[in-house]
């Protein structure tokens, strides 16, 4: 089984507000994630939530997603990668990985790192004009060094010691994150 895993729990403190619900073409941010892996060719999503989980649950249409809410999020972007995994790591071969502060991802792009297991790879991961983004395909060996994370590095760590295979998603949406108005701007230009 495949699943995917969409990272939502920061408290977005350089946004200034919770910025998962934050409009975009008149849909919360996050709800644009959650679009595109439902779309995707997974066979379970789950997003993780954290400081702002029913605020959340109540205003964003989950698109069948499941929610689990990281206690710990508070510690960084590992505790809620951390949780993430656990609540699916039993059951799955692979976890895409995505950000929640990532509207404009393809299913596209979700689509074509998939497809591009099976390599020898511990992990793939797309670019754009050759610069390293999201969605991360983490392999099950990945699991227990991503259960171990410490900190807001989220999987660099882990995948800068590992053997990544690299996909071009160039043309499938864009890996803009949204971390303050600004970049809200950009992404509704």
């Amino acid at each position: 089984m495949i699943a995917g895993l969409v990272l939502a729990a920061g408290a977005a403190q350089r946004f200034g507000a919770p910025k998962q619900l934050a409009e975009l073409d008149g849909r919360p941010l996050l709800e644009h994630v959650l679009a595109a892996m439902t779309s995707a060719p997974l066979d379970r999503v789950v997003v993780v939530l954290g400081a702002y989980a029913d605020e959340i649950r109540a205003r964003v249409d989950l698109h069948g997603a499941e929610s689990v809410v990281c206690v710990d999020w508070a510690e960084g972007q590992s505790a809620s990668l951390r949780s993430g995994v656990a609540t699916i790591e039993a059951e799955a071969d692979a976890i895409v990985v995505a950000l929640g502060d990532q509207p404009l991802l393809a299913a596209r792009a979700v689509a074509r790192v998939v497809a591009a297991r099976g390599r020898g790879c511990d992990a793939v991961r797309a670019t754009y004009e050759s610069h390293p983004g999201h969605p991360i395909v983490l392999e099950r060996a990945l699991f227990p060094r991503v259960t171990a994370l410490t900190g807001d590095a989220g999987a660099r760590e882990v995948l800068a010691s590992s053997n990544v295979c690299d996909v071009d998603c160039g043309g499938l949406g864009r890996p803009d994150d949204v971390d303050t108005p600004e970049d809200l701007a950009v992404a509704r230009a």
